[in-house]
């Protein structure tokens, strides 16, 4: 029995809390990383890391500091071999995210994206905003 609670993290969300160190994204990544294990998927990582090179990013983290960003990520996750393929979003990027958490047996999807929040929940995933599981953890919290 694993003792982690396992997070798939969109690109949305992970974008926002490079960006925004305050932000409830922010919150919840480093929550994820601490407290959990984050899944990453070769195709997440490659999505991850195009939308990062854009120059319109330049006016709110350096370069550098988005690789160092991208690093510590690709240190700490679990990158995961997708071993189900899923068609069930309009867009085929959210059916990536879907893939990664069945294949990677994760607890939580979380995310920005309504075509995945209505979805919720997916094969026994919770799919959730930043704010909603924030929620979640606090309420856990108080309960322990």
């Amino acid at each position: 029995m694993r003792n982690k609670l396992r997070y798939v993290v969109d690109t949305n969300v992970i974008i926002s809390a490079l960006l925004f160190e305050t932000s409830k994204p922010a919150k919840v990544f480093k929550y994820a990383l601490k407290n959990g294990e984050i899944l990453l998927s070769v195709e997440l990582l490659e999505e991850l890391n195009n939308v990062l090179r854009r120059e319109k990013f330049n006016r709110y983290v350096t370069s550098e500091e988005r690789e160092e960003f991208l690093e510590t990520l690709v240190d700490r996750a679990i990158l995961v071999e997708i071993t189900e393929e899923v068609k069930v979003c309009r867009d085929p990027k959210d059916d990536r995210i879907l893939e990664l958490a069945i294949s990677g047996r994760a607890d939580y999807i979380i995310s920005g994206d309504r075509d995945l929040l209505v979805l919720n929940p997916f094969r026994g995933v919770k799919v959730v905003t930043a704010e909603e599981f924030l929620q979640t953890v606090q309420t856990e919290q108080l309960n322990e």
